[in-house]
């Protein structure tokens, strides 16, 4: 794994973190449908394995084209 691969990675974490706090955060300041965010970002990682299919990674593999592609269908 190079270091873009490794950057990736991280990215798409910290991207996924921030979803579920950020909808969690929200959900108890406005509106508890808030939590809907964060239960279909839950799904996608639950389903991603089976699918081969990442909204991140798809928008993170264009933004990163020398690295190895990420959960791209394939």
């Amino acid at each position: 794994m190079n270091t873009q691969d490794i950057i990736k990675v991280r990215v798409h974490d910290g991207i996924v973190g921030f979803l579920y706090l950020g909808s969690i955060g929200l959900a108890e300041q406005f509106a508890v449908s808030w939590i809907w965010v964060a239960v279909a970002v839950a799904f996608l990682q639950i389903i991603s394995p089976i699918t081969k299919f990442c909204p991140v990674y798809t928008i993170l593999n264009k933004f990163y084209p020398d690295s190895k592609p990420i959960q791209n269908g394939s």
